[in-house]
């Protein structure tokens, strides 16, 4: 199933995506919470006007290194470089990205998100598809000038805008093998795959959710399968996994 989230005249509603003529159902209630139930109300695919499919009610969670890429192989024995976006960072599909006034080189990955059900702590790796809602697509936007010169990364990583997600959640979907891509102004700039993850979903539920309680909404970055991609103001970047869809969004400044 895939679940999208509406602009519509009543304010923000999720609904379901048909996937046979691409419409929208909307529905009754944050799926999060009560049960899928379409109200009978269908926007046509040409006029929807997609939002972030889902804000996370507290925080976004980013992991890095945790590919096997050619240019860097991780130690899966080690704890992965953890980092936190605030939910205010989350901005959905076409919305522009607006580089800070502070910011020298604004880079982009391409990268699996997870969207998490339920609250959760210390989560065992052999329950952990039990607090999964489903799949979407994130791009974890940067400074990379300032993720080098700060000895933190809130300001490089967490300026509004820097977590555009979407452009829907899929609820059922086979993460094992997908292909991952990044293109800035229609030209393909990196390609990965799932496949490379160094540490697998489950464990990096399980190890978020060692460190922090989990809330129903809560995103997780697994990691960049190819190296950051850098795309300024006028550019558009458009970050996309096999089996969710392509995560549009123009770079302004």
């Amino acid at each position: 199933m895939k679940i999208a989230r509406l602009s519509l005249d009543q304010g923000p509603r999720f609904a379901v995506v048909d996937e046979t003529t691409g419409n929208y159902h909307v529905l009754a209630d944050d799926p999060l919470y009560a049960e899928v139930k379409p109200t009978g109300q269908i926007v046509s695919a040409n006029e929807a006007n997609l939002v972030a499919p889902m804000l996370p009610r507290s925080k976004v969670i980013g992991f890095g290194d945790n590919y096997n890429r050619p240019d860097y192989r991780p130690d899966p024995a080690t704890v992965p470089t953890t980092f936190l976006k605030p939910n205010t960072a989350v901005v959905g599909p076409n919305v522009p990205i607006v580089a800070p006034e502070w910011s020298g080189n604004i880079i982009h990955e391409a990268e699996l998100a997870v969207v998490i059900s339920r609250l959760c702590k210390d989560v065992p790796v052999e329950r952990a598809n039990e607090v999964i809602f489903g799949y979407t697509v994130g791009n974890d936007v940067a400074d990379g000038l300032t993720q080098k010169s700060d000895l933190q990364w809130a300001r490089a990583k967490g300026f509004d805008t820097s977590c555009p997600i979407g452009p829907v959640v899929v609820t059922d979907l086979d993460i094992s093998n997908l292909e991952i891509t990044l293109a800035v102004d229609g030209e393909v700039k990196g390609r990965g795959t799932t496949a490379d993850l160094t540490r697998s979903v489950p464990e990096l539920v399980a190890l978020a959710s060692s460190m922090f309680t989990l809330l129903p909404g809560d995103i997780l970055l697994t990691g960049a399968a190819f190296p950051s991609i850098p795309a300024g103001p006028g550019m558009e970047v458009v970050c996309s996994v096999e089996g969710i869809g392509d995560l549009r969004n123009p770079v302004t400044g």
